[in-house]
């Protein structure tokens, strides 16, 4: 038996009884349910989903058709599109919406914001907190995180284990912080003396996070050196980004792994940037630019641009893709 066979497949435990309606009401008012009336109370994967579990399905075409034939979950939420061509199994209840990720995910999230733990707060015993920092209400603050001298954390926040939080951080409400995460440490800057020996600028500002940011595990962003510098709000970032002083991003980015941005660079909103790419200090990112997983970036980027390559260079009339609104807001970059 392998490590995959013996592992038991994830199941989300719902807390009670919900009905296919309950679920996407709220999320979705456009929708149609095919099959008997059922109540789950857990959420799994389509493969391993049974007759007590939510599920959901993305695909459209004939493989949208073919997983949720073989899936055992009691209600699927299907793709709109695949609602005069596909049935319901035996006691399977299926409910077209327009965006079956999106009312998945959205649901899920509602139940975890109103765990126990979530919402009463609760702050490790080996974590460090500076006398003059101001936590909001509801904080998780893990193991071994550090918060410095003049932080301030917003209601709601999580902070998972080992993340560091250096002096004059400013984060907002509902973001989530994961492990390992370093924020507002001094940022790499010198000076040069007459005789060749280096000497670090001093960093005097700090790091802002609107709210309903995300930061994955080991990520840095470094502290600006006379002001700060700012994540805008919702935007997210992957595991193993590197931030440097003085970058102002905007609202509703997304930073996948890898990415590195240079010292007093500034995005604008809903950007997307790929796996280890990499931009420039002191250049201007547009509002809806997409840049390619590995570009390298090295001179301004206006709005609704796509670019890619080493160096990097405008591809737009050649994407044409739904996927540009996942990752930028926009149907399409023309």
């Amino acid at each position: 038996m392998t490590l995959k066979d013996a592992a038991p497949a994830i199941r989300f435990d719902l807390g009670r009884e919900w009905l296919a309606e309950e679920i996407v009401t709220r999320f979705d008012a456009n929708y149609l349910v095919n099959g008997d009336g059922r109540s789950v109370t857990g959420a799994r994967s389509l493969e391993n989903a049974g007759e007590d579990d939510l599920a959901f399905c993305s695909w459209e075409g004939e493989k949208g058709k073919k997983l949720i034939a073989e899936s055992n979950a009691g209600i699927i939420l299907c793709p709109l599109s695949l609602q005069n061509t596909v049935l319901p199994k035996g006691k399977t209840q299926l409910v077209f919406v327009e965006n079956p990720r999106r009312v998945f995910v959205k649901f899920i999230n509602s139940i975890r914001r109103n765990n126990p733990a979530a919402s009463e707060g609760w702050i490790a015993p080996t974590a460090v907190i500076h006398k003059t920092a101001k936590l909001g209400s509801r904080c998780l603050i893990g193991n071994f995180v550090t918060v410095g001298e003049n932080c301030v954390i917003g209601d709601d926040t999580s902070i998972s284990d080992g993340v560091r939080l250096y002096g004059e951080c400013r984060i907002g409400s509902r973001c989530n912080i994961q492990g390992g995460v370093a924020i507002g440490y001094d940022g790499f800057a010198f000076e040069r003396d007459r005789d060749g020996k280096l000497e670090r600028f001093p960093h005097l500002g700090g790091v802002i996070l609107e709210d309903d940011v995300e930061v994955c595990a080991n990520s840095s962003i470094a502290g600006g050196s006379l002001g700060y510098t700012l994540i805008g709000q919702g935007t997210k970032i992957d595991a193993l980004v590197h931030i440097a002083h003085n970058v102002k991003i905007g609202k509703d980015c997304q930073l996948a792994a890898g990415t590195i941005i240079g010292g007093s660079t500034t995005i604008g909103d809903s950007c997307w940037t790929g796996l280890n790419s990499t931009l420039k200090n002191q250049i201007t990112i547009g509002n809806n630019v997409l840049v390619a997983a590995g570009a390298c970036v090295t001179s301004n980027v206006p709005d609704g641009d796509v670019v890619a390559g080493v160096p990097a260079r405008s591809i737009k009339d050649k994407v044409k893709t739904r996927e540009l609104f996942i990752m930028v807001g926009k149907m399409t970059v023309r």
